[in-house]
């Protein structure tokens, strides 16, 4: 999923940037919202997050001008403006949510996330998967096992995606690369390992016994076809 960044703030700009792609995001940054404008024009992301007071082109009037195209795409506005006034009128323009500066890296997750969520209701027919006892729904960024609800980052569906179309043979590491980094970016072996291991934490029930995620020692991964 790609996020629009619009924020005239440098270094707000790179922090929510990287906060976002460390949860394996895409993102598109603006300091203007002349040039957020076209980048939504563009790319259509699938969520705006527009700071209010930016040069040439506010944030509100983005929101007006996106709104009178696409009704359903997730708008958050990013502002150290906390009066009543400024929330009623982003509202009224068609905003989801407002996050207000100084915020957290846990904040902004959360809010995109149940912005996303809301934007993306998951049909569990046409868009869900089984890997054993657990169900992925991959627009929802969740799973669930037996009533519980586990959140998931884009890169772990990913993964996930990527174990369950293979089901039953080795993924390679360097598939997993190309697949869940991109070809631009390589991270090392070890920080392949490490989403495994909190990625089994999250979806097996035994992640010390994995039955979704299989190492298969040489090559890489492999989701077990008789898993559950």
């Amino acid at each position: 999923m790609t996020i629009l960044l619009a924020e005239d703030d440098p270094l707000t700009l790179e922090a929510l940037a990287t906060c976002l792609q460390a949860e394996g995001f895409e993102t598109l940054t603006a300091p203007n919202g002349r040039l957020a404008l076209d980048l939504w024009t563009r790319h259509q992301p699938d969520l705006l997050c527009l700071d209010i007071m930016m040069p040439e082109i506010d944030g509100f009037e983005v929101c007006r001008r996106v709104r009178t195209s696409d009704t359903t795409v997730p708008i958050l506005f990013l502002s150290a403006k906390n009066e009543e006034a400024d929330i009623v009128v982003g509202l009224g323009l068609g905003a989801d949510d407002f996050i207000r500066k100084p915020f957290t890296r846990a904040e902004v997750i959360a809010r995109v996330r149940a912005a996303l969520r809301r934007a993306h209701p998951a049909s569990p027919q046409e868009r869900s998967f089984r890997m054993g006892d657990l169900t992925v729904q991959p627009k929802a960024l969740l799973a669930e096992r037996r009533g519980t609800t586990i959140d998931l980052t884009p890169r772990e569906v990913s993964m996930l995606e990527l174990l369950h179309r293979h089901e039953g043979q080795a993924v390679s590491r360097d598939a997993f690369l190309d697949a869940c980094w991109g070809l631009e970016y390589y991270p090392d072996s070890r920080t392949l390992d490490q989403h495994i291991l909190m990625l089994r934490k999250k979806v097996e029930a035994e992640p010390s016994q994995p039955v979704i995620i299989e190492t298969v020692r040489g090559v890489g991964y492999r989701f077990r076809a008789h898993a559950g």
